[in-house]
């Protein structure tokens, strides 16, 4: 079974040896200014045997930033930190897309350089709290005006272009998680009554005015999305997902982008769905299973590639390791968000 993983694929302009790739995953190692070190560039390159490295969520304007030390992609200083990355991962033939993420709502002022108040679709607090440096806080966002949302866009259209400047070979758009493009989609953050609220083509036209436009940039073969249809994170509460996502979907094959990336919660019936109307590379992140349950999605065809998360963080070499059969480190949680290398770079390979 585990021989479906390593056939080669094309999906969109990515030329990829195999289907196991690495999940997006926040590791808040970047410096306050939100610019990539030394550091994130041995961590992203002693990954690079993975098929695909997808970053960590990445914020398109300044606005964009949830949490402390995490990457920027919208300055000079991004660009060129983001360099160091892309070029690392480049140096051992690795491939790698920046995932544009926008926090939305999940963000405190006291997270930001700029201090302001998080925006949003609508002003609808989140439940619970979250970290900041004060410690754990929640407020009420900002909605964004009917100009602003339209702006964000251009700000998602700029990163792309920042992000290719920056050597990457293309992006991600978050649209899952309860980050802003899903808080658009999402009906319980979404309370708007302009034309990117109420229905639900209203309600996706801003993860597709975002995706075309990106699209348009940088090409829509560097291109892909990322959906959790029904996920609660971060207080998300969806009562249509049978509508939603499928609406969404079809609204985004027409622009060729190079994957639709599907974090599944365990609605099967709606992710077979989604498999027949995607046309293109469909790579599904089936957290919490072993790497044989994911080698049978690509057997079954529900997926061309999948994606692994906290396998990877614990094994920098966990392609080999799956090649051989050799066995896994196990993740430590504590120093997930920790900072400094233990638990990002310091993970022993099995050769060591």
């Amino acid at each position: 079974m585990l021989n479906a993983l390593w056939n080669p694929i094309v999906a969109g302009e990515f030329s990829l040896p195999h289907r196991l790739a690495m999940a997006p995953m926040t590791r808040d190692r970047s410096t306050p200014e939100g610019i990539p070190t030394e550091l994130n560039a041995e961590y992203y390159a002693q990954r690079a045997s993975h098929a695909l490295i997808i970053t960590e969520g990445t914020q398109p304007n300044a606005d964009g930033q949830g949490y402390p030390l995490t990457p920027g992609i919208h300055s000079q200083e991004h660009i060129a930190g983001w360099r160091k990355v892309t070029d690392a991962v480049h140096g051992v033939e690795g491939r790698i897309v920046i995932q544009l993420m926008h926090a939305g709502r999940m963000s405190h002022p006291d997270n930001t350089l700029h201090h302001r108040q998080p925006v949003a679709p609508s002003p609808v607090q989140p439940a619970g709290t979250m970290f900041t440096a004060s410690g754990l806080q929640m407020l009420v966002p900002r909605e964004l005006s009917t100009e602003e949302v339209a702006a964000t866009v251009d700000d998602f259209r700029r990163a792309a272009a920042a992000a290719v400047a920056a050597g990457a070979d293309g992006v991600e758009i978050h649209g899952a998680n309860g980050y802003l493009v899903h808080q658009f989609l999402a009906d319980n953050t979404n309370q708007r009554t302009d034309q990117y609220g109420g229905s639900l083509a209203n309600r996706i036209r801003f993860a597709v005015e975002v995706a075309t436009a990106v699209a348009e940039e940088i090409g829509a073969g560097r291109t892909g999305f990322r959906v959790s249809p029904g996920n609660p994170f971060n207080d998300i509460a969806e009562s249509d997902t049978h509508g939603l996502y499928p609406a969404l979907v079809r609204a985004l094959a027409p622009l060729d982008l190079a994957y639709l990336h599907i974090g599944h919660g365990g609605d099967d019936e709606l992710l077979h769905t989604l498999r027949k109307l995607w046309p293109h590379a469909l790579i599904l992140n089936r957290a919490g299973t072993d790497i044989a349950t994911r080698a049978k999605d690509i057997e079954d065809g529900l997926a061309d590639i999948v994606t692994v998360g906290v396998m990877a963080l614990a094994n920098p070499d966990l392609v080999e390791r799956v090649r051989t059969g050799a066995p896994l480190n196990t993740p430590d949680p504590a120093t997930f968000y920790g900072g400094g290398e233990a638990g990002y770079t310091d993970y022993p390979t099995h050769t060591a």
